[in-house]
């Protein structure tokens, strides 16, 4: 009875120290605006994030979905309902004269507050635990689209020794896993090392992408519909020019995915 009552309490003070630890390490406070997370009650997208300890209700209220008119191929937002409203297959002004290579582009959340800060978390400050909330966030929005295989935008080695991790391959990794798609790694590769695109024209960004990326593995993406991955999209050229090697390389098609879109001012 005593042998009981010692072992229980050495358990429970373990556990206390053990969460003593993890709160140091990842304090129980909302990412965005450091409000405690205890206590919170959320539903069940509230819960994607609250229930891993990253952000509060009220930041979390604010992730909404993009809605209303848009491009049917690049997902560009239009002015107006009226855009679509006789023709749905109306294509913005940019696809019109410079059709990209991909299908379809999904871009379900607007690039600001509490996912722009997610995504900035993650990106420069290695918050690796983001990717699961953003993962699902996106297998919804994923689920009516048929696709083969997943590729990841690469990073060039150079930014990646620097970074350590591509975060749109970890993304992509979390896709691949919940559909139970193959995800190709070193197939699509970065042969230029580019600029940051952050604060360039839609002019600069083209060219600055321009012949960026090579396939080395065609087998690997001859017949097949692939879906390609990044982290927001602005003006889409990154995933333009992907699209671009791919459908050269032999892909059947390639619908491009962001969780977040930039808008462009």
């Amino acid at each position: 009875m005593l042998e009981s009552f010692i072992s229980h309490a050495v358990i429970n003070k373990l556990h206390t120290i053990s969460n003593s630890l993890l709160n140091l390490v990842y304090p129980n406070q909302c990412l965005c605006c450091d409000a405690s997370l205890d206590d919170q009650q959320g539903g069940d997208r509230q819960g994607i994030a609250q229930k891993n300890g990253l952000f509060c209700a009220v930041c979390w209220s604010k992730v909404e979905r993009l809605e209303g008119a848009a491009c049917p191929r690049c997902a560009e937002p239009f002015p107006s309902q009226a855009a679509l409203s006789h023709s749905p297959g109306h294509l913005c002004g940019n696809c019109r004269e410079n059709p990209p290579a991909f299908s379809r582009a999904i871009t379900p959340y607007p690039y600001e507050e509490t996912l722009a800060r997610g995504i900035q978390l993650l990106k420069y400050q290695r918050q690796t635990r983001l990717v699961k909330c953003f993962v699902g966030l996106l297998v919804d929005e994923l689920r009516p689209i048929g696709f083969d295989r997943v590729i990841a935008i690469p990073l060039h080695v150079r930014r990646l020794r620097s970074r350590e991790f591509n975060q749109s391959l970890l993304l992509a990794k979390g896709i691949a896993r919940y559909f139970n798609r193959p995800l190709l790694i070193d197939t699509l590769l970065r042969t230029k090392e580019t600029l940051p695109q952050v604060g360039l024209t839609r002019k600069d960004r083209k060219k600055n992408v321009h012949h960026a990326f090579h396939v080395v593995k065609p087998d690997t993406v001859g017949g097949q519909r692939l879906l390609l991955i990044d982290d927001v999209y602005t003006t889409g050229a990154t995933l333009r020019e992907g699209a671009i090697a791919l459908i050269k390389s032999g892909a059947k098609e390639v619908v491009v995915t962001t969780l977040c879109r930039m808008a462009l001012h």
